[in-house]
């Protein structure tokens, strides 16, 4: 999409994208105000990667050493010399109130085909932040320094303005999408932990009395005789979360340890995290949509869990609840703040609830329902993410078109 060192005109592309410097975009326009010892002046920065500007404390001109200032306008390009290597460009909101910056802070107005919300979103695209990299210049790290000439050097792919207003729309209903699913989501997650805590009102009694053992992960850093190319995919403590499995949390070691068959991860497994910080350890999910040759390591306990007796997932329901959760937790013990464990002989005289399998059935039916509720959101959400990530300037041709005719 960019090319930092193409310096030609614009040709036409793409029924009418064209590929630009952005000076055919965007027009120098510094206005330079004169420090007043006696005023206040509003500071502001400017985020690396994109993220908009930094709004600092006002300064009063008697304590800076600057003795000129640029005023930052509404609805300008604006970007750090010294920081655009790092992603440090945006485009300002329109409700920005009187702010000023140094005059290592250059603003540009806008053509007008060119709609500044679309190079808003143009501004958090990696290839942007490439093309900025590209033209620093300097020796080394906070030295470095991109100069206005060579921003408006800068080639991009740029669809006409219909196109520009069209992608700003589509991405801002992507964005609205994604914060009424994460609202969605905490309500929904408010809703499993009131219906988690709702434990059946039976006896308590020791979790040990329905479990067959539990197993014991294995220390990666202890030495084994392991051949040479052996690898073993180690889930890490964050794969287990209250009540819930992340089998992408793992990490692959090829030597210095050697694990056997029986700490494989199987589908169903109910684990537990007997090591964290205090505010994690405990955490209790079932193994879900595991990879083959996945191991757990010696932080993470394999519950056995009789099925006669109790089942896997009212335990994983029940064990995240508040309470019980409460009662795990208080069994920990360690010499560091950091990092605490359970024993398990404290943990088998953890007391829970065991109702008849048919009460613990309807536990879960009733934690389940909100549990899809959940994930719909989740996969929805990424869904929406990877839309909002795909950098809408790349947005081009075909899928340019369709935006424009929907």
């Amino acid at each position: 999409m960019s090319d930092p060192t193409e310096n030609g005109p614009a040709v036409d592309r793409q029924e009418e994208w064209v590929r630009a410097p952005l000076s055919r975009f965007l027009t120098p326009d510094i206005e330079i105000v004169d420090v007043d010892p006696d005023q206040l002046y509003p500071i502001v920065g400017v985020l690396n990667r994109g993220r908009g500007l930094l709004y600092r404390d006002p300064v009063a001109g008697s304590s800076t050493a600057y003795r000129k200032l640029n005023r930052i306008g509404r609805g300008v390009l604006v970007y750090s010399r010294l920081k655009a290597f790092e992603g440090a460009i945006t485009v300002t909101p329109n409700d920005l109130p009187e702010s000023f910056a140094s005059q290592e802070f250059p603003t540009f107005t806008f053509a007008s085909d060119a709609d500044p919300d679309f190079f808003r979103i143009l501004t958090t695209t990696q290839k942007m932040w490439d093309a900025l990299q590209g033209v620093s210049k300097g020796m080394g790290g906070r030295r470095e320094r991109v100069k206005p000439v060579d921003l408006l050097n800068i080639v991009m792919d740029i669809p006409p303005l219909p196109v520009q207003k069209r992608i700003v729309e589509v991405i801002g209903a992507v964005d609205d999408q994604i914060a009424a699913l994460d609202t969605e989501s905490e309500t929904l997650e408010g809703i499993l932990e009131f219906l988690r805590s709702e434990l059946p009102g039976v006896d308590h009694q020791p979790i040990g009395d329905v479990l067959f053992g539990i197993d014991s992960g294995k220390s990666v850093q202890a030495g084994g005789e392991s051949s040479a190319g052996d690898e073993y995919r180690i889930l890490k403590l964050s794969a287990v979360q209250r009540g819930w499995f992340k089998p992408s949390e793992a990490k692959t070691l090829t030597e210095g340890v050697a694990f056997s068959p029986s700490h494989v991860v199987k589908n169903g497994d109910l684990l537990i995290t007997r090591a964290n910080t205090p505010e994690r350890v405990g955490f209790v999910a079932v193994a879900k949509s595991v990879p083959v040759g996945t191991f757990i390591p010696d932080l993470i306990w394999r519950l056995r869990v009789d099925e006669s007796r109790v089942s896997t997932s009212y335990l994983e329901h029940a064990l995240s609840s508040r309470e019980l959760r409460a009662r795990i937790s208080s069994t920990a013990g360690g010499t560091s703040r950091s990092m605490v464990k359970i024993n398990k002989r404290g943990f088998g005289l953890v007391r829970v609830p065991i109702p008849p399998l048919p009460e613990q059935d309807e536990y879960v039916r009733r934690c389940d329902a909100v549990v899809g509720g959940i994930m719909a959101a989740r996969a929805e959400r990424v869904v929406c993410d990877f839309f909002s990530a795909l950098g809408l300037p790349d947005l081009c041709g075909p899928v340019a078109d369709a935006i424009v005719s929907r």
